[in-house]
């Protein structure tokens, strides 16, 4: 069985590489992080939606390219290779995909196309704080949802959102009350939203059951985020040790660095592994998709925030100032490590799909 991309999916991604090359430099990442007004990069918002990436797992029958699900996976590796500052993961992974997983026909017809377009930006808002997992408070009532969630990533500009409530999932419509929240990482913002508004049921499974089915296909596209980001820490983190000289050799050249590399690299080489078994379960619909995905999104989460502490300390006396670039992607590490839950929850999980297959 061939788990590597095929020969147009790689063209997809090669372009993407150069099209994010040119339009997202780690200027348009740290002009967002400078300026905290500025939440995401609105010219790189609408070049991709151009580029029609925020549909390409979208059936053509909603506005959508309707390439699938791997295709996803390889322009979700480019935009975590770039830490691209847009609201990309919300819509698409959570939104888009709670979307085509329990939306009427009506609701896909409505919104599916508006995302594909890049008109909608959509926030998941399931967690209600530390401590609050099993005991939502979140009330829909009477066509009307009510309640606060706190931390939604992209909570703040989005204008969709599907809401956890007591009984299950809603898709409620901006606008929202919303407090931006101090985050590591300001180029993904997160806030406390309160709802008071008109919802409608997505789909009719209880709440639990429900996200986590979303969070399963998210987990998946965000392993390949996680793993574009973890290359190229590991290519920065390369790079630099072949150019800086110290006492009169490379850096490269000294043991201690060669095993971080080293160490980066194999890691890496695992989280590659396990993504591509998520994305073959994802696109083909497998029943094993739980498994791979947790198994995925354990790896992933592991080497992106192993490469990108380690890129830091290849850098040395520059790796921890701002001017430096290794940072943004700490930051995004810890950013995507938490967006869908904690790895710990994700390690309970994957023991939990272990142990159901071995009972089998």
């Amino acid at each position: 069985m061939n788990f590597d991309y095929s020969d147009d999916q790689k063209m997809l991604k090669d372009e993407a590489r150069k099209f994010l090359a040119a339009k997202c430099p780690t200027s348009v990442v740290r002009g967002v992080l400078d300026d905290a007004a500025r939440h995401y990069d609105e010219a790189l918002w609408k070049g991709v939606a151009e580029q029609g990436w925020l549909g390409a797992a979208i059936p053509e029958a909603y506005g959508g390219l309707g390439l699938g699900h791997v295709e996803l996976c390889a322009l979700a590796e480019e935009l975590g290779r770039a830490c691209a500052p847009i609201p990309f993961a919300s819509t698409v992974y959570f939104v888009a995909e709670a979307l085509m997983l329990f939306g009427s026909e009506a609701q896909k017809r409505k919104w599916l196309p508006k995302i594909a377009a890049g008109e909608v930006i959509g926030a998941f808002a399931t967690s209600e704080g530390p401590g609050a997992i099993g005991r939502v408070k979140t009330k829909a009532t009477g066509g009307r949802v009510t309640g606060t969630k706190i931390p939604v990533t992209d909570g703040n500009i989005a204008d969709l959102f599907v809401v956890l409530a007591e009984d299950g999932l809603y898709l409620v419509e901006g606008p929202v009350a919303a407090d931006v929240l101090e985050t590591l990482d300001p180029t993904r913002n997160a806030a406390r939203v309160t709802f008071d508004n008109p919802g409608e049921r997505l789909g009719s499974d209880d709440g639990a059951s429900a996200m986590q089915a979303v969070l399963d296909r998210a987990a998946v596209l965000l392993a390949f985020e996680q793993l574009g980001g973890a290359d190229k820490a590991l290519e920065m983190a390369k790079a630099y040790a072949l150019d800086r000289v110290a006492f009169g050799r490379q850096i490269g050249g000294y043991q201690a660095i060669k095993h971080k590399l080293a160490d980066m690299y194999v890691k890496n080489e695992v989280a590659r592994s396990n993504a591509y078994y998520g994305a073959w379960a994802l696109g083909t619909g497998a029943a094993e998709l739980p498994l791979a995905a947790a198994t995925a999104r354990v790896a992933a989460s592991e080497a992106f925030w192993f490469a990108s502490k380690e890129n830091i300390q290849t850098h040395g006396g520059i790796g921890f100032t701002w001017e430096a670039d290794p940072q943004l992607y700490y930051r995004r590490s810890r950013q995507l490590s938490l967006v869908a839950g904690a790895p710990a929850v994700w390690k309970e999980r994957l023991v939990s799909q272990l142990e159901t297959r071995n009972a089998a």
